[in-house]
């Protein structure tokens, strides 16, 4: 199989539907074979209805659902679950309209391991974005490049495609289950020497985004010493060695 979509999705159940019925439109117009997972991880809400009932319409689409809370823990689950040569995680919001996919696979990209989409890389355009919430962005990511990972410009994209192979190695030792979970993958990745590229997409805000100033830059800089230290005591090492 050439694709696999990764959704996570908790409470999701009012955006889903339109998400859904454009990947469909995408996917079908595509030569190659592919499947969508959508992961539902702890909902209130309806999320896996929704998602069971688009599954006759859409018989490549499955569902995996998990009490387990966490964005980290819901696309572990769907990666490691995936068939596909390229695994691409995609927020269930689409806030990256679906037709850049294009640009993380062969034969746009060749030649690399993982694909991560930039808000910031040159020619990335931002639609509808408060000021403060870039700014808040920014914030996130400074603290990102000065302790873990200077070579990146926006890690916190929710749109990553891996090889398979990638994706089998390092979601295996991935230990975060919040949104620092994108770091520590790729925070490995650098030091496993993957071939990593910034793809710099098209961003529509969204103004549900449950991000925290505060919060969530004391829970990131505490997460990147989690990170670290586990380096350091090898809590990532290759499961084959």
């Amino acid at each position: 199989m050439f694709l696999s979509i990764i959704i996570p999705a908790h409470n999701e159940a009012q955006r889903l539907p339109v998400s859904l019925q454009q990947i469909d439109e995408f996917l079908s117009q595509q030569a190659y074979d592919y499947e969508v997972i959508v992961v539902e991880n702890g909902s209130s809400d309806n999320t896996a209805d929704v998602v069971r009932s688009f599954m006759a319409k859409m018989p490549y689409l499955r569902l995996i659902e998990s009490d387990k809370r966490g964005k980290g823990l819901a696309v572990q689950d769907g990666m490691l679950a995936a068939n596909g040569t390229w695994r691409f995680m995609a927020d269930a919001d689409l806030s990256m309209p679906i037709e850049e996919l294009a640009k993380f696979l062969p034969p746009t990209l060749d030649n690399f391991d993982i694909a991560i989409g930039s808000r910031e890389a040159p020619g990335a355009k931002r639609y509808n974005e408060p000021a403060f919430t870039h700014f808040r962005g920014r914030v996130f990511n400074k603290v990102i490049k000065w302790f873990a990972l200077p070579d990146y410009e926006d890690t916190q994209c929710g749109f990553k495609c891996f090889h398979k192979d990638a994706a089998a190695d390092l979601f295996a030792v991935q230990t975060l289950s919040g949104m620092s979970f994108d770091v520590e993958l790729l925070f490995v990745a650098k030091q496993r020497g993957y071939k990593t590229h910034e793809i710099p997409i098209n961003w529509y805000f969204d103004p549900d985004s449950k991000v925290r100033m505060i919060e969530d830059s004391l829970a990131m800089f505490g997460d990147i010493l989690t990170i670290r230290r586990n380096w350091r005591n090898g809590a990532y090492k290759l499961r084959s060695a």
